[in-house]
């Protein structure tokens, strides 16, 4: 088994800093329902052809169900992934794994995500959502033995649960911290992770990574500092987003062009343009996530997409009644007709065959 390239601490925290389009990576199923590894590649070599700097994968976007015994994908969608990851030793893919479940749980997958070359842990709470932060705390403790981790402030609506300030400051002091990804599509809690990274004294080792799919351009554009007359400020330098999952190479054009911005003081970049296009990407989130209804449909609103371009040969998830929503696949139809800049028909028109082989 080809396992991804391997870094130091160091070159980690210097890769996830850099600023990467990290896509949450779905999964690609038969009509029965069963792992179909041709197209599960197929993804994979799209999203790093495109330019993606890394995966994510047995996320939410991967549906976390392919860890119960029935189905039994844990190991063969990471094994694929990293596979593929080894067919681009140019880019240098940075491998991102899920981690779920009570401690034992979540170990066991580290070690086995460790062993495939896995870089960093992407660590779910949704089991812990009763406990208090001291048990939360002991627990990634744990699990940071085994593999980096990154932060995971997932939305209540999907999973998540609150976690306080306080929880984060004492988070971010745990030496295998590598990364955050935020994500509680709150403006409050976001800024709870923020405040508690600069004010940790390791803003400098922990990349901010935007997982707020509605407000992913305004979180790329936006710095924070919490300290009157500080010149101290931090922000988001890139994202492990679902939204990535689709319309990648797009997104790395437009995730440049915010960096190149950025970078120049906006002196080359009109801020009300990047604003419009900050709102027309939350738009498109909107339809394939499908807010209109509470998210129902978000990991099959992925799967539309990628099965329009034929990534896919259908929106099939484990569980048969994740579908779409009623009117989701009309609002995937506006959005690409109102923005066809930011989708990349052409690009995977182009190259599906050998993405295929």
């Amino acid at each position: 088994m080809p396992q991804s390239n391997q870094l130091t601490s160091d070159q980690l925290r210097q890769r996830l800093r850099a600023g990467l389009v990290i896509p949450a990576h779905p999964l690609a199923l038969t009509a029965d329902r069963k792992l179909d590894p041709q197209r599960q590649r197929a993804l994979s070599r799209y999203y790093l052809s495109a330019g993606a700097g890394g995966l994510a994968v047995a996320v939410h976007t991967t549906q976390f169900s392919i860890r119960e015994p029935q189905f039994n994908l844990l190991q063969p969608v990471l094994e694929l992934a990293c596979e593929v990851a080894g067919e681009f030793p140019q880019r240098q893919p940075l491998m991102i794994t899920g981690l779920c479940g009570e401690t034992a749980q979540a170990v066991q997958e580290a070690e086995l995500a460790a062993s495939l070359g896995y870089h960093a842990g992407l660590l779910s709470l949704a089991a812990w959502s009763d406990r208090a932060d001291d048990d939360l705390i002991e627990h990634a403790r744990c699990v940071s033995q085994s593999i980096p981790l990154v932060g995971f402030y997932l939305q209540p609506s999907v999973g998540g649960r609150r976690l306080s300030f306080d929880f984060w400051s004492r988070f971010c002091q745990i030496p295998e911290v590598v990364a955050i990804k935020v994500a509680p599509f709150n403006r409050y809690q976001t800024l709870d992770v923020m405040r508690a990274v600069q004010e940790s004294g390791r803003a400098a080792e922990i990349a901010l990574l935007t997982g707020n799919d509605d407000s992913i351009v305004v979180d790329l554009l936006s710095e924070y500092s919490f300290e009157r007359g500080s010149d101290s400020r931090i922000g988001f330098c890139g994202g492990l987003l679902g939204h990535w999952a689709c319309w990648t190479q797009a997104a790395v054009a437009w995730m440049e062009r915010l960096k190149v911005a950025r970078e120049s003081g906006y002196k080359n970049e009109r801020l009300s343009e990047l604003l419009t296009l900050a709102n027309q990407i939350t738009d498109m989130n909107a339809a394939i996530f499908d807010a209109a209804n509470d998210y129902r449909g978000c990991i099959a609103g992925i799967h539309e997409v990628l099965r329009r371009q034929g990534l896919l040969l259908g929106t099939w998830c484990l569980d048969p009644h994740e579908q779409l929503s009623p009117g989701q696949a009309e609002e995937i139809s506006r959005v690409c007709r109102s923005y066809p800049e930011l989708t990349d028909d052409d690009f995977i028109r182009d190259n599906l065959d050998m993405w295929l082989g």
